[in-house]
């Protein structure tokens, strides 16, 4: 209920916020699509400060409270600033362009959006980790009621985003954009005490320090044992990874060698460094320090080494999902100026054009539990697994997906600008005789990446991550999502530059979307995405999951 709460008064305005920025703020298309993306990327990338902070120095229930606080006031000068006429740009004069939002009253919508984006990023870091730890790793029903968590996460993501997207959206466009960011303001204000009305029943993870001072003492240490000439000892016994999520993701601190396999089997003994990225066990200091070698604050545990190599193996993971958060950031952008532009009746009712993402938000609630009940049941009996479907197998299914959608869209828009060009509207700002519900394809397959995509990733970083690196490593889902607007924004910038040169008119300005070619930068887009895949599965094939037995060397 709370992430229903707390997704909702984000969408509310993120969703349809692109129209706002054009129809009260005076931006031009291309301006509001970039100020769109860059709020949402900075949102994202926030959640590492949040996961960071609930790692490092604070528990996720804690950075949940005080996030949630942030993001009400941010939505609360939003909401002050839609409401007072003063505090808006003067109204378009019919003799002269636009003036776009300036001065006092830029720096009030940004203080607004920005604060809004902290609390948000601070949420994001904590809440899914928060809700992952009440579950016991150790037992296999405990990791499939936390598989299942996170596949009902996402299936209350899209909850809120329903809401958000219907009823939000449309009070937004009928009533007043005072009225819808009031609408967000009560949501996250109502998530802090049903949030905190479980707080006797949660279990709450100690902090441990900085996760990402143990990385950089494991890095340093591996460079000064090189730097010296150190050699990691063998004696015969590494880490096990499975190619395949099984058993329980911790593992056991370890500090001097000896006989590591019947100690283990007692299971309190040391193990060695496992053979992946060996460079790092140079990091390793399993005895005595002696004069002239490594100072003693860069002494490491194998344990400590471990962790590192974690966090370094999933990054290619990590870089492989950017993409496709940059092809998702086009429904929040392009796409709602795409069914702007089009017919959105259905019968007597219209449709405001950022209702547009109730496609694939209401596929994800009704796709999450048949995936859940039925789709893993049955592959957990064809596979003989205890996952079914591993982590990176969804990531790799939602990866194709959005290289389908971004070709999907580019067919569609085609097929827009047809119809616009054969019934002389390429200037007229009236709707075309097109129905909208052509840009729904794109929404559906871009809709259904996410599912697979985000639920895979948060519980593949999740189960993969140290235990004192599981919020900040969570985050890293979030991270990939902020990466995508921004690339998403660089791209824009990049194709409008290279397409710009020589006296020809960008691809993607112009006096109204129906002069852009933007079918040309989705199949840019879509090419791209096919790459970016072959690089995830060079990655995924290689990639080893954590497990915490040993094997002879």
């Amino acid at each position: 209920m709370v992430e229903v709460l707390e997704n909702l008064a984000f969408l509310a305005n993120a969703s349809n916020l692109v129209r706002y920025l054009m129809g009260f703020m005076h931006y031009s298309p291309s301006q509001s699509a970039t100020t769109v993306t860059n709020f949402m990327g900075t949102a994202f990338l926030l959640a590492l400060l949040g996961g960071f902070l609930s790692d490092a120095f604070f528990t996720t229930y804690t950075i949940y409270i005080v996030s949630a606080f942030i993001e009400f006031m941010g939505l609360v000068i939003l909401t002050v600033q839609a409401r007072t006429p003063h505090l808006m740009p003067p109204p378009c004069a019919a003799t002269a362009p636009c003036a776009p939002v300036s001065g006092p009253r830029k720096a009030m919508l940004f203080a607004g959006l920005y604060l809004t984006a902290l609390g948000v990023g601070g949420i994001k870091g904590s809440l899914p980790s928060h809700g992952a730890e009440q579950f016991d790793e150790h037992a296999p029903q405990g990791r499939k009621a936390r598989s299942t968590f996170f596949n009902y996460f996402v299936f209350c993501l899209s909850c809120g985003a329903l809401v958000a997207v219907t009823f939000a959206v449309w009070v937004e466009d009928n009533r007043g954009w005072q009225w819808g960011f009031g609408i967000a303001t009560i949501a996250i204000l109502l998530s802090v005490p049903v949030f905190a009305a479980g707080s006797g029943l949660y279990r709450n993870k100690v902090p441990t320090g900085s996760p990402l001072t143990t990385i950089a003492r494991v890095l340093a240490a591996a460079a000064l044992a090189r730097r010296a000439g150190a050699q990691s000892a063998s004696h015969g016994a590494v880490i096990d990874r499975a190619p395949s999520p099984t058993g329980s993701t911790d593992m056991k601190d370890y500090c001097k060698p000896g006989d590591m396999v019947a100690n283990i089997a007692a299971g309190a003994g040391p193990a060695e460094p496992s053979r992946e990225l060996a460079f790092l066990n140079r990091a390793v200091r399993c005895q005595e320090e002696q004069p002239g070698q490594q100072n003693g604050r860069l002494a490491c545990t194998v344990q400590e080494v471990e962790d590192v190599k974690i966090v370094l193996m999933v990054l290619p993971i990590f870089f492989s999902t950017i993409m496709l958060n940059c092809c998702l950031a086009q429904l929040s952008t392009f796409s709602v100026e795409q069914a702007a532009t089009m017919d959105t009746r259905v019968g007597r009712l219209t449709v405001p054009p950022a209702s547009l993402p109730v496609f694939p938000v209401t596929f994800i609630i009704l796709l999450a539990p048949v995936y859940d009940h039925v789709i893993i049941p049955f592959a957990r009996r064809l596979t003989g697994t205890e996952m079914g479907i591993s982590h990176l197998q969804r990531i790799g299914t939602g990866l194709i997906l959005s290289i389908v959608a971004m070709a999907v869209a580019a067919v569609v828009e085609v097929k827009r600008k047809n119809v616009a060009a054969d019934s002389g509207m390429l200037d007229s700002p009236k709707p075309l005789p097109i129905s909208f519900f052509w840009i729904a394809f794109q929404y559906l397959f871009l809709g259904s990446a996410d599912l697979f995509t985000l639920a895979g990733l948060l519980e593949f970083f999740f189960s993969e991550a140290p235990s004192r690196m599981r919020s900040l490593a969570t985050s890293l889902s979030w991270a990939s999502l902020a990466l995508g607007y921004y690339l998403s924004s660089v791209l824009v910038s990049i194709v409008n530059s290279a397409t710009g040169r020589g006296g020809h008119r960008p691809w993607l300005r112009g006096a109204s979307l129906n002069h852009y070619h933007l079918e040309r930068f989705y199949w840019v887009m879509c090419v791209l995405s096919t790459l970016n895949y072959l690089f995830f599965l060079f990655w995924a094939i290689r990639y080893k999951y954590r497990n915490a037995g040993v094997i002879k060397g």
